[in-house]
């Protein structure tokens, strides 16, 4: 209109013209570019935006057409997207992550198909109670229940697994509800939560439009009222999708002990003689620092038996650290310390806990805090709250205060004379191959200090957790309660990013590395050098072992000796096969393997191991 005006005007200069011709021009691409960029905005940056406000540094996934716009927008605000081979291996290196660094671990995969082979991983870090996004894409809102591709009720899979399930149904509910789901996976008892993103709350408006809203809908009022409702569905859908919003993180909310608590713990401590704590994986959940927690522990000076992610808390060689005969330790002591560890299938559903015994168990979980209390004990104090900060309470409301010496010394002899035992198989000679807890003792010494150790497997993992031992806090992964195979590659994978300067070793049983050696190729594209150590004596060794004395057969239990090192090659990694014509190699090659992942690339050692009675009469069920 101001052109126009001035054109009109004859006594007009040429200048005022063509700065009046250039403004017009530059108001109309203005305006354009406004509503181009409004055209084009979709849901998945508001997702993107709301992760980066909460300091997230990765989404895994395995890529579908369902959640594309929310890994480009992750991309693009520096959120690194880390692709796997497989849905499952995406939740559990977003679980090591969540973990690792205390924050929470993202997932984010693909609708139908996608999302039930989540399922499993999602199970397992329910019950390692690790705080979990898990992103999930769906058919459009409109299409749902209609046939749509890889449609189903996601809703029904994740209610019994998660803390927290929404389908996002308008694009003004995105920032809000992922804000929400992100607090509850940290509150009370961290674990998994679940947001499904149905494709028109991602896309962009024209795209969207032009999918759901037909060029030709039907004739006469049929017709018009399908044309009516569809504008209408739209308008609402995108209605305040781009106002703004905090995307900032809300509060956490941790149970704490009282203080009546706190003082009844400590009057019993006090007076014990012979306490026991067993440390389970809450005791390194957030906000206390790891550190600090083992400062309280060593202040403490009570023997401790160590479990899930609790191991490694106190170094490798600490004198309060016991790894051997917990029974009997259980038996003789006039009070236990439940911290975080759980009265289940690990600890004889409370029966190996002696009636004579002053029990304190701290979980923040209700339900674990006094499971199986109805049947096999009792506890004489139960605290719902968080086990790291109670322990650092109790280390300062006992200062000047030390377990009696003669205690943790005559279980530490007990341990020294366990161990010589053990160090005493490891050089027995097997029928064939090599000794696995020879190979184990091996690894054990040349690990390096900073390592973090994976273990995925079944009986060769079992012989490790009482062999390889964690340098320090937050330096060992294993699958917790669900016992889960599978975990390894995810795992590697998560805390190679966490750690990118520390080995990354994955114990690998020969069965369980079938589930994921194929990440070996994720390894090599995303440039996260680990080194995987596959136990191989071809069998589901842990089964057969019950399995064949009790009903007589082998069935489904044999495996064969598989070039699994060639599988690693493939991958591009690089494979080592060790059998016993390598037994005085066996230094050399390890380290041989180190160097080729201290430069950049992936290893696999294939070791061919023989059997042993080690782990006798042990059970799977």
């Amino acid at each position: 209109r101001q052109f126009w005006a001035k054109f009109a005007d004859a006594k007009c200069h040429t200048s005022t013209l063509l700065l009046t011709i250039c403004s017009t021009f530059m108001s109309f691409f203005f305006f354009f570019s406004l509503y181009t960029r409004w055209c084009t905005r979709h849901g998945g940056e508001s997702v993107a935006e709301v992760l980066r406000a909460h300091g997230i540094k990765y989404v895994f996934t395995l890529v579908g057409g369902h959640i594309s716009p929310i890994l480009v927008a992750c991309e693009k605000v520096g959120i690194r997207v880390v692709d796997t081979r497989h849905e499952a291996t995406a939740v559990f290196a977003a679980d090591a992550v969540a973990r690792l660094s205390g924050s929470v671990g993202v997932a984010a995969v693909t609708a139908g198909p996608g999302l039930t082979n989540a399922v499993t991983a999602v199970k397992n870090a329910q019950m390692a109670e690790s705080p979990l996004l898990l992103i999930g894409g769906a058919a459009g809102t409109i299409l749902q229940g209609r046939g749509a591709l890889q449609d189903i009720d996601h809703m029904s899979l994740f209610k019994p697994l998660c803390k927290f399930c929404a389908s996002i149904r308008t694009i003004r509910e995105i920032v809000p509800t992922v804000r929400n789901a992100l607090a509850i996976a940290q509150s009370g008892t961290p674990g998994p939560v679940f947001i499904e993103f149905p494709l028109d709350t991602l896309y962009p408006f024209h795209l969207v439009s032009k999918e759901f809203i037909p060029k030709s809908p039907p004739k006469g009022l049929m017709g018009n009222l399908i044309a009516w409702y569809m504008k209408n569905h739209m308008l609402n859908l995108y209605a305040g999708a781009w106002e703004p919003r905090d995307v900032s993180p809300l509060p956490v909310h941790i149970p704490l002990a009282t203080d009546d608590q706190v003082q009844k713990c400590i009057e019993l401590v006090s007076r014990a003689k012979k306490p026991v704590i067993l440390l389970g994986s809450q005791a390194v959940l957030a906000p206390t620092p790891a550190e600090e927690i083992r400062k309280a522990l060593e202040g403490l000076g009570i023997p401790c038996f160590l479990g899930g992610m609790s191991r490694g808390i106190l170094g490798k060689d600490s004198p309060i650290q016991i790894r051997q005969n917990r029974r009997d330790a259980l038996k003789e002591a006039d009070l236990v310390l439940l911290a975080g560890t759980v009265c289940d299938f690990r600890l004889g559903y409370g029966r190996v806990l002696s009636r004579h015994s002053k029990i304190i168990a701290v979980n923040r979980d209700k339900s674990q805090l006094l499971k199986n209390s109805d049947l096999f004990w009792k506890p004489t104090i139960a605290v719902q709250g968080d086990v790291g900060s109670l322990l650092v309470q109790l280390s300062k409301g006992l200062k000047g205060y030390h377990c009696p010496q003669e205690w943790p010394q005559s279980l530490k002899a007990q341990d020294a004379t366990k161990e010589a035992a053990n160090r005493a198989k490891a050089e027995e000679k097997t029928e064939q191959h090599l000794n696995p807890l020879k190979v184990l003792y091996r690894v054990d010494e040349l690990m390096a200090e900073d390592a973090v150790i994976v273990v995925d497997g079944g009986d060769f993992v079992g012989s490790a957790a009482y062999i390889l031992r964690p340098r320090g806090p937050l330096h060992w992964l294993d699958p917790g309660a669900f016992g889960t195979l599978g975990v390894g590659g995810g795992f590697a994978l998560g805390a190679k990013l966490c750690r990118p300067d520390s080995e990354v070793w994955i114990i690998y049983g020969d069965g369980s590395s079938g589930y994921s050696i194929a990440e070996f190729d994720t390894f090599t594209r995303h440039k996260t050098p680990i080194i995987a150590v596959v136990g191989n004596d071809a069998g589901w060794t842990q089964i057969s072992r019950e399995q064949v004395p009790m009903l007589g057969s082998n069935v489904a239990c044999g495996l064969a000796f598989t070039d699994y090192h060639t599988v690693a090659d493939g991958y591009g990694g690089k494979g080592y096969l060790m059998g016993r014509e390598d037994e005085e190699k066996m230094s050399d090659i390890i380290r041989k393997a180190q160097k080729e992942t201290r430069e950049g690339k992936a290893t696999l050692l294939n070791v061919l191991i023989g059997k042993t009675n080690f782990r006798e009469g042990s059970v799977s069920v």
